[in-house]
């Protein structure tokens, strides 16, 4: 039931029904007074209502301004190089295109400004903003230029960058959704694409790179609840002092392994893609989503099991009750240290494996600092997501979008300088958590220590 235009019958005196009285049929029952609720939005809702509208309509704004600079037409090709599928190129003229989506962009600013938090109307207008300003983006940069903008790789990049930043989103959710701030991600995933290179070079296993990555990711997060739930210390501190730890330490033992014999320690295999028979022949999508290595499946498939695990079982319900109030939840014989303990260790096996993916998923060797801040990226689709597991991963996908659309737009020549595409990611991170998100809530209790009385 929604608060908006709630209508309530207030009798004007006891209602005989209600006394178990039966009444003659001749006698009425007395008159009812309506009662309207008026929706009174907060504070926090109309700042991020409003926020959120400006940044729309200056999106909007800077589209009907490359109305102007847009000559020519545009291409989009879907063939897929790698399956041999060639689907056509995609011609549409890129002056009109571009001011439509500008004129829409528009109107979905000022519908989301009207909308007074009303759900449907302001998902429908960020949808739409959203679309627009991505094709309204593509076909500027794409018209008037030789060569097609691919939309296969776009999207096969964009799955590839995602798998990492899912598995680190998602650890993140464990540990925050017990009350402990996890700010290492970088330095689990650091340590985990360490471990799996090493192993996966000596053993020229995946299976054994995978579980070596596993347990470095754990260890990393043992560190982390060893000093912040037993030691109490500062959460961020901890967190920063991880990551730091992390570069360090892999970057020793790359210097004293790795380096001295790249042959033996830095020459790990690399996954291989496994196609699902029937779903991966599907024209465009199905060499896309259906022919991936194993850990783009499983970190898929862990979006829905984390989301399962926090709200449809007994261990969930612990957990998001130490990260909302502590002290009730150990009232009622919960050991909140030993459920915080369990949840930044799961989270650890996830971090394990996204950081593996940068080895073994992808190049099959290491190299200093190769997660790049990614662990922070993936903190942030973590906040822009509320702490849920499905928007955390669709931010982690918007990032991933972002990143590889600055790769794909550098051979077009379009006439954004270069370095501005490689900070495209970070500023649409800023620009994201600072403006489209607004305030959110935390879990109550998250970064607060607790002590037994």
């Amino acid at each position: 039931m929604t608060p908006r235009d709630v209508r309530l019958l207030r009798p004007t005196e006891t209602d005989p029904a209600e006394t178990g009285i039966e009444l003659p049929p001749d006698v009425r029952r007395p008159p009812a007074e309506e009662v309207a609720l008026t929706y009174l939005e907060s504070r926090e809702a109309r700042t991020h209502r409003l926020s959120t509208s400006v940044l729309i309509g200056l999106m909007a704004a800077i589209l009907l301004w490359l109305v102007s600079m847009t000559s020519g037409k545009a291409h989009f090709g879907f063939g897929d190089s790698l399956s041999g599928q060639a689907l056509g190129t995609l011609t549409i003229p890129g002056t009109p295109i571009v001011l439509v989506c500008g004129l829409l962009c528009a109107g979905a600013a000022v519908a989301f400004f009207l909308g007074r938090s009303r759900r449907p109307v302001s998902a429908s207008a960020g949808a739409v903003a959203g679309a627009t300003i991505i094709i309204g983006f593509l076909t500027w940069a794409a018209a008037g230029r030789d060569l097609p903008f691919q939309v296969s790789s776009q999207f096969q990049g964009t799955i590839s960058l995602a798998t990492p930043l899912i598995l680190g989103a998602l650890c993140g959710v464990m540990c925050e959704r017990s009350g402990v701030v996890n700010v290492a991600i970088e330095g689990q995933m650091l340590t985990g694409a360490f471990a799996a290179a090493l192993v996966g070079s000596m053993t020229q296993s995946i299976t054994a790179a995978m579980v070596a990555g596993i347990i470095a990711g754990v260890l990393m997060a043992a560190l982390l609840a060893l000093f912040t739930i037993k030691y109490l210390v500062d959460e961020v501190v901890m967190g920063v002092v991880v990551n730091l730890f992390a570069t360090g330490l892999t970057g020793f033992l790359y210097n004293q392994l790795m380096g001295q014999d790249t042959e033996h320690f830095n020459t790990a295999p690399i996954m291989s893609p496994i196609a699902i028979p029937g779903l991966s022949r599907i024209p465009f999508l199905g060499p896309v989503l259906f022919d991936q290595t194993i850990l783009v499946y499983i970190a898929i498939c862990c979006i829905p099991l984390v989301h399962l695990v926090l709200w449809h079982t007994s261990w969930g319900l612990r957990i998001r009750s130490v990260g909302e109030h502590p002290e009730a939840a150990d009232t009622v014989g919960i050991s909140v240290v030993g459920i915080r303990w369990s949840a930044v260790l799961a989270g650890g096996v996830l971090a394990g494996l996204g950081g593996a993916y940068f080895t073994i998923g992808t190049v099959g060797s290491f190299s200093k600092d190769i997660t790049v801040g990614n662990g922070f990226i993936a903190l942030a689709a973590l906040i822009m997501g509320r702490w849920k597991p499905g928007l955390a991963a669709v931010m982690a996908l918007f990032f991933s979008f972002v990143t590889q659309l600055s790769t794909e737009l550098g051979p077009l020549g379009t006439p954004m300088p270069s370095q501005f595409l490689l900070l495209l990611p970070y500023v649409a991170t800023i620009v994201a958590v600072a403006g489209l998100v607004g305030k959110v809530r935390a879990p109550a209790a998250d970064g607060d220590p607790f002590v037994k009385d």
